[in-house]
């Protein structure tokens, strides 16, 4: 693999000054990162590692990629979604002396072409949003591994798929669960997934939401986040699941809970969280109302079946931007939202920067962790790390601190009391 340090490839490099305006309104809403960033430039614990990271090119991503390199890492990016990247955020990264190798609305050629460009560093460490780059070091390019002390994953799908990897004993080297870090999985997944979505769904149809049914596919934590925010604005909730105690917990929440059968009967807008293949397919598409609206806030385009919809439809056309029309051969219309993609990212911008302060907080520190461990020659296995419990406490004590709130601390009898198991009624 032939390497060029400084290279990147971006959309446009004259976007860089708009970009780098982004970037700053981020830093100004991401007080925990920028903290940690003005704590390690000064002792700079990640110099002489090599980040090769694969996660969506955002405002907040880039904050976290200039934190990185701050703390004296090499970094080398691409974006981990194809309609995820924001061109701006691209060109200001590279006219800051970033390998990046990212732009908007690449075929999954370009897609894969640009994360290989990351690996020709050799990379220390991974950095991944769904397990792409993990993927690709271990499918096609094993001989870097050697040269991979661990890793960091930042979303639920690719968790659970680097889990099944474990189990199957084919991950080759540890990798950070970021997701399931509570200072991620109960913020960015549930009120980062929430505002966001809607967000992307509003900026491409301007619908009103009071009085629609909105469906929910999947009641995790991403879809608790969209149930309770179209909940927020007047729409009629109905969420579908597979799981009994997520439906009870939807239940409970005051929601309507059916088969997807049934709800796309009724249905106005759907949105699928699931992390699973086929959510929406043939049988629902026939029997949705015209009109109906359909998006996805999944890592991948495979919820819901557009291969079934496009078969089933007689002619598409694109009516706003993110927004495709399919008319059906039964003379309805449903609209489908960024191609499937996550609606989020693709029609809106992604989670707000004061959620991501968390979440990347986390990656950063995990980043450092790995390297300090590295460092003082601790060999680790390959396999699914946890986020420290002291580290995810630390996290939200700081962004506590940073939005004025303080708490009560225990007392010493009270610390006592609880860790006295002879005390009785």
């Amino acid at each position: 693999m032939d390497y060029k340090p400084g290279s990147y490839k971006v959309k446009d490099l004259k976007l860089a000054i708009e970009g780098r305006k982004k970037i700053e309104w981020a830093e100004s809403r991401m007080p925990v990162l920028m903290s940690l960033r003005e704590k390690y430039s000064k002792t700079k614990p990640l110099k002489g590692y090599k980040i090769a990271g694969c996660l969506h090119v955002t405002k907040e991503t880039a904050v976290l990629v200039e934190t990185l390199k701050a703390a004296g890492a090499k970094v080398a990016w691409s974006g981990c979604n194809p309609l995820s990247t924001q061109d701006e955020i691209a060109a200001a990264l590279a006219k800051n002396g970033i390998e990046v190798y990212a732009w908007h609305g690449q075929n999954v050629k370009e897609f894969y072409w640009s994360i290989e460009q990351t690996l020709k560093m050799k990379p220390n460490l991974t950095l991944d949003d769904g397990a792409d780059l993990i993927f690709t070091v271990h499918n096609r390019f094993p001989q870097l591994v050697k040269n991979i002390i661990g890793g960091t994953e930042e979303t639920t799908t690719g968790v659970q798929r680097l889990r099944a990897m474990s189990a199957a004993k084919k991950l080759l080297y540890p990798v950070v669960a970021v997701n399931d870090a509570e200072t991620k999985w109960d913020f960015d997944n549930v009120y980062g997934t929430g505002q966001s979505s809607i967000d992307g769904i509003l900026r491409a149809t301007s619908v009103l939401l009071a009085g629609k049914n909105f469906v929910v596919a999947g009641y995790g934590h991403c879809g608790k986040g969209c149930a309770m925010r179209a909940s927020g604005m007047g729409a009629n909730v109905i969420v579908t699941e597979v799981k009994p105690t997520a439906a009870l917990k939807a239940t409970l929440d005051g929601f309507v809970v059916m088969p997807m059968e049934e709800a796309a009967k009724i249905g106005d807008i759907f949105i699928t969280a699931t992390g699973v293949k086929d959510v929406i397919i043939e049988q629902h598409f026939k029997s949705l109302k015209d009109g109906a609206i359909i998006c996805n806030t999944g890592h991948y385009d495979c919820e819901i079946n557009i291969p079934q919809l496009a078969k089933l439809s007689k002619a598409k056309r694109t009516v706003r931007p993110n927004n495709e029309e399919y008319t059906l051969k039964n003379g309805r219309k449903v609209y489908l939202l960024a191609q499937g993609r996550l609606v989020n990212l693709a029609a809106a911008e992604g989670h707000p920067s004061e959620v991501m302060d968390m979440s990347f907080a986390n990656q950063f520190m995990s980043q450092i962790r790995l390297v300090d461990l590295h460092k003082r020659k601790v060999k680790l296995d390959p396999q699914i790390l946890e986020i420290p419990e002291v580290q995810d406490q630390e996290i939200a004590k700081i962004k506590l601190k940073t939005m004025g709130y303080k708490i009560d601390k225990l007392t010493k009898e009270q610390v006592t009391y609880m860790n006295d198991y002879s005390a009785g009624t």
